[in-house]
């Protein structure tokens, strides 16, 4: 018991180590960790919430170099020491991948990575402007792969320190030099590949915003394909090395010939099938009987026409005889039914004259004397007058 109360009284310590055992059960109340000193053979029980280890900046695994906070507290019963910790820092490259990972949560929560400000690269620019190191390998291979890819590319070279603490100044003044150049049409940040602490200054704010802020479109060529800088985040394009870059720079023209002549034998191609199809079309066009021989239908018709106007004028003439014969046989019963033929045979009719106009006479009874009488016959009319009284 006194030595706990006198381990108690030491109060909060910070110790620096190695996390070599993590062990963080779900649903547990406590994790347990394992610190070790890397320059002796000393480890360190460490006793946390699971929270800590979730709430790191970084993912914190076994071989992570960490600063822990914590009070010393041991165990009677099992005689055991132990630390238990309420803050974990990571320190060395932990602390920069800490740092760098607060940034890109800020610059995220800003926008600067949002792909709708991403600009397209040109096709075929003009001039390219790049900025490497020195007689750099970087250098070396976008010069190289993108001239053999277009030899008329042309490169506005600016070499600026890539590491150290001169590095953004001067990458920043190449990047605006270049930038205000109306000639330039893309600019590619390029270096190889290297350690976290020496690409810290392609992860630098300011180096980022400068990026985003440009009017040409910016390509980062910046280490391997594991490495990822911020600067890969903000550019238009990520390449995932120089040569990489470089490909996507300009087309190839060897490639492009070759996709130009193929497109033009499979043009020529298409054309001649096109031709040979339609002169196909248009000899079994001309070999029907309406193009072989056009005024044939028209003959035919003609026939037709011909017999249908005969056989119309025989209706006609036919219609005509059958009624001329029937109007024959009607005028002949009139002639026959009327008084005309009636008076033919010799009998007249006898019609009164008087004021009142002409009247036939029924009866002797309407023939008093004196009576004027109009008599009709075949051929005319006389007239005469009652001089005497009808017999009976």
């Amino acid at each position: 018991m006194k030595v706990q109360q006198w381990i108690q009284r030491l109060g909060d310590v910070w110790v620096e180590g190695q996390l070599t055992q993590i062990n963080a059960r779900p649903n547990t109340a406590t994790a347990f960790l394992v610190l070790r000193d890397p320059a002796a053979d000393v480890s360190l029980t460490l006793t946390c919430p699971p929270r800590l280890l979730q709430a790191s900046a970084i993912p914190l695994t076994e071989g992570s170099r960490v600063i822990v906070h914590g009070s010393p507290t041991f165990y009677a019963g099992r005689g055991t020491f132990s630390l238990r910790v309420d803050e974990i820092r990571p320190v060395g490259i932990g602390e920069l991948l800490a740092r760098i990972e607060r940034l890109r949560k800020l610059l995220a929560a800003e926008g600067l990575f949002d792909v709708r400000l991403k600009r397209p690269l040109p096709l075929l620019p003009n001039t390219v402007g790049l900025i490497t190191g020195r007689a750099s390998a970087a250098e070396r291979d976008v010069l190289s792969v993108a001239t053999a890819r277009w030899p008329a590319v042309c490169f506005a070279v600016r070499n600026t320190a890539v590491q150290g603490p001169t590095a953004v100044p001067q990458i920043l003044s190449a990047l605006a030099e270049l930038d205000a150049d109306p000639a330039v049409d893309v600019i590619v940040l390029a270096r190889g590949g290297g350690s976290v602490e020496d690409l810290l200054p392609f992860s630098d704010e300011a180096l980022c915003r400068a990026i985003s802020a440009c009017r040409t479109p910016v390509i980062s060529a910046i280490g391997h394909e594991p490495d990822n800088p911020l600067s890969d985040l903000v550019a238009d394009v990520r390449a995932a090395t120089p040569t990489d870059a470089a490909k996507r720079l300009v087309p190839d023209a060897a490639l492009e010939s070759s996709r130009v002549a193929e497109m033009r034998a499979r043009s020529r191609a298409a054309l001649q099938a096109w031709v040979v199809r339609e002169s196909r079309a248009l000899t079994q066009l001309r070999s029907r009987p309406v193009l072989a021989d056009p005024t044939r239908s028209i003959d035919v018709r003609a026939d037709e026409i011909a017999r249908l106007r005969a056989s119309a004028r025989r209706d006609v003439r036919r219609h005509l005889e059958r009624a001329e014969t029937a109007t024959a046989h009607l005028r002949a019963r009139l002639t026959t039914l009327g008084p005309a033929a009636t008076l033919a045979r010799g009998y007249a009719v006898v019609q009164r004259v008087d004021a009142t106009g002409v009247h036939v006479l029924r009866s002797t009874v309407d023939a008093p004397v004196g009576a004027k009488l109009r008599v009709r016959v075949a051929d005319g009319a006389v007239h005469a007058t009652v001089t005497t009284e009808a017999e009976q």
